[in-house]
């Protein structure tokens, strides 16, 4: 069945119907991340949290005495993809065309080096580029989007945008191996990122129990060594709910998520 198109008209205070933006409402009900897509885009909560991740961030790295600043070894390790770099309006559009993720059309998004900036990215990026600190972005975008995602940072006025300091996916989607080769020259001084794989293999392919306990065990080090940043949308949290099963169905999705929630009774 095609798309119910619903038009909505409401009663002025001139005692005349006024139209209303046509909406399109899905036969499949509504996609389950239209809420955190929306929350990213419009609440001023999201773009809260950025500026206190990055406040912090900044301030951790106004207490490094300049002897050790002189040096010229220490590096900050970060993600891209909701760390960095604000990819909502593609989720958006993957809710309106009624589609759901895939390699392909990841690939289609990053090629037109459009994402954003995450609220306070930029600026913080550029005081570590200030004080000579080395930043290498760790992703888990391919070799291929080198060329686009370093187009989409120079756009947005992001340092270090070059080859040298993009450390893709190749052959293994941990990121441990690409954390120790830029301590093979450099001393990493802090790691951001909106997943916990972002900063320790102890999260990953792990229970929700164990990634709960292995965060309580780094307490100290949230807002000093490892700054997170916000991300409701999807994560190594959501793989972790449905036990890393790729080929559920939306109906034992809901069936898994359902089952977990905790009422009070």
């Amino acid at each position: 069945m095609k798309n119910l198109l619903i038009l909505l008209f409401t009663f002025s205070i001139t005692g005349t119907f006024a139209q209303q933006p046509v909406i399109a409402v899905s036969d499949k009900g509504a996609n389950p991340k239209i809420m955190p897509v929306l929350w990213q885009q419009t609440s001023a909560e999201y773009r809260a949290l950025c500026y206190q991740a990055f406040n912090l961030a900044t301030l951790r790295i106004s207490e490094i005495p300049s002897k050790e600043l002189k040096k010229g070894n220490l590096a900050i390790v970060t993600d891209l993809d909701e760390t960095i770099l604000d990819n909502s309006c593609r989720e958006a559009q993957l809710i309106m065309d009624h589609r759901v993720h895939t390699s392909a059309n990841w690939k289609e998004w990053s090629k037109l080096s459009s994402a954003g900036a995450v609220p306070g990215a930029v600026e913080f990026l550029n005081t570590c580029k200030e004080k000579g600190i080395q930043v290498f972005y760790i992703s888990n975008r391919d070799t291929g989007e080198v060329e686009s995602t370093v187009k989409n940072m120079a756009k947005l006025n992001m340092p270090y945008a070059d080859a040298a300091h993009m450390l893709f996916l190749s052959n293994t989607s941990s990121k441990e191996t690409r954390r120790q080769k830029v301590l093979e020259k450099y001393k990493i001084i802090m790691l951001m990122g909106d997943n916990l794989n972002d900063f320790t293999t102890a999260f990953e392919k792990s229970t929700i129990a164990v990634r709960r306990d292995e965060a309580d065990k780094l307490k100290d080090e949230w807002g000093r060594k490892y700054i997170i940043l916000p991300n409701s949308t999807y994560g190594e949290w959501e793989n972790a709910l449905f036990n890393y099963q790729r080929n559920l169905t939306p109906e034992q999705k809901d069936s898994i998520l359902f089952r977990m929630l905790k009422g009070y009774k």
